[in-house]
């Protein structure tokens, strides 16, 4: 009897170590698998990361026009609120002085302003396909004066702002205020 009582333990010790040895197996591999997964869906490359600063990346100057003037800052500025004015077509909001804005707060900057105008005729079907082209309207041209005398008059792409704000189906249109931005500024410049 004693020895199938022997034998009965040892039949259970053998139980129990597999037990344990499988217990031991299943929560190495959950481990294993907890850690694995964890690593898989944690990016630590920063490619994610990197790609999309690349796509939100802006070079130097893009989707600017600048045309260098051929007349003094004043006149040039001069004409070109002039064109506009004269134009029945546009409507101008607002002329801002920054010179005298940095001024007021007692800081230099070069003569500078720019004048923002619209016609909603154009502007209006661009925003109907993308409203956030709300944030580029209306049309703002910059007229300012380097340190060395040089005028420069600056103002959006219209293609840069298809690209920009994704607008679809407005390709008359666009050309249209591509056009007529290249004439204004032209004239005003003096080219």
């Amino acid at each position: 009897m004693e020895m199938i009582v022997s034998k009965f333990h040892l039949i259970i010790e053998e139980k129990i170590k597999y037990k344990q040895m499988k217990q031991s197996i299943i929560f190495t591999l959950c481990a294993f698998m907890l850690f694995s997964c964890n690593q898989a869906t944690k990016d630590t490359s920063n490619t994610t990361k990197n790609t999309e600063e690349e796509r939100m990346e802006i070079t130097s100057k893009q989707g600017l026009i600048i045309k260098k003037s051929t007349q003094s800052f004043d006149k040039t500025y001069s004409k070109l609120v002039d064109i506009i004015e004269n134009n029945p077509n546009l409507k101008i909001i607002a002329q801002l002085d920054h010179q005298v804005n940095a001024a007021s707060v007692g800081l230099t900057l070069n003569p500078t302003k720019i004048i923002m105008f619209g016609n909603p005729k154009l502007g209006t079907p661009l925003m109907q396909s993308a409203q956030s082209t709300g944030l580029d309207l209306p049309q703002k041209i910059l007229v300012s004066q380097d340190d060395h005398g040089i005028v420069q008059i600056s103002y959006n792409d219209p293609q840069y702002l298809r690209q920009r704000h994704g607008i679809e189906h407005k390709d008359e249109v666009l050309t249209k205020i591509s056009g007529a931005l290249d004439k204004i500024t032209s004239a005003a410049a003096g080219l």
